[in-house]
């Protein structure tokens, strides 16, 4: 589940980050047609494989009873870094620490206070866990979105999958693998399509080649092996399946 997602688990993710207070399964559903129970049941797996880690509030604490918001950028050892993470998450005050790959400035943290004096306790607590202070300031404000690659199809001229998908409401969602010897290998999208070995109603969505996501053109040649995904408007037909399995 953490290394392949599908169009209905970006859209989840999508959805969720936009706004997880007022997103309802069904919501989801309709976008992507599936059943509401499906997207529950995707929530849940993404929950288990830890690709969600958690909903939280946005607050904005200078609206709650007029708190400081600071950012402390720090350094850590390397070695010491995930340990030090921990620690510091756990001073009164801190309500957020990120971690970074980088030999220096790797750990921000996000601390709130009632005052200046506040915020100087935090610091000196990081500080005494020997992680060097190299910068900080005030926090004006921070704004999320969602990862747009997740969300809606906007390529110009290019239909959507949502459109698509709404066509027909025994649209269906198929994952195939290329058979050696399968119709569509050593083929371009192009050239199935022209040629029939792909249904007008058939739509391919991504191609994954090994650790490679291909996005699909009409150049595209299908190999042996690759993972295919597929939009059939009208369901996958035995034609489909056959075209994919030889």
């Amino acid at each position: 589940m953490a290394d392949r997602l599908d169009t209905v688990d970006r859209r989840i993710l999508y959805r969720l980050v936009a706004d997880a207070r007022t997103t309802s399964a069904p919501d989801i559903a309709d976008e992507v047609n599936v059943s509401a129970g499906t997207v529950r049941n995707r929530i849940d797996q993404l929950e288990s494989a830890g690709v969600i880690e958690g909903y939280h509030a946005q607050i904005d604490y200078e609206r709650a009873e007029g708190r400081l918001t600071n950012l402390f950028v720090c350094t850590s050892p390397v070695a010491e870094r995930e340990r030090h993470a921990k620690q510091v998450a756990e001073i009164p005050g801190v309500v957020g620490v990120r971690r970074l790959l980088s030999g220096r400035e790797n750990l921000h943290v996000t601390g709130v206070a009632e005052d200046m004096e506040g915020l100087t306790r935090i610091a000196r607590r990081i500080s005494e866990l020997g992680v060097e202070i190299e910068g900080e300031d005030l926090v004006e404000g921070e704004t999320v979105s969602p990862y747009h690659q997740f969300g809606p199809g906007e390529d110009e001229g290019r239909q959507s999958i949502a459109d698509f998908m709404s066509l027909s409401a025994g649209a269906e969602v198929v994952e195939l693998t290329v058979s050696a010897d399968a119709p569509v290998a050593g083929i371009s999208l192009g050239e199935a399509n022209e040629e029939g070995v792909l249904g007008e109603d058939v739509l391919v969505v991504s191609v994954e080649r090994g650790e490679e996501i291909l996005a699909p053109k009409g150049d595209t040649e299908l190999r042996p092996d690759d993972l295919v995904t597929l939009f059939c408007r009208d369901g996958a037909d035995d034609a489909t399946l056959a075209s994919f399995s030889g």
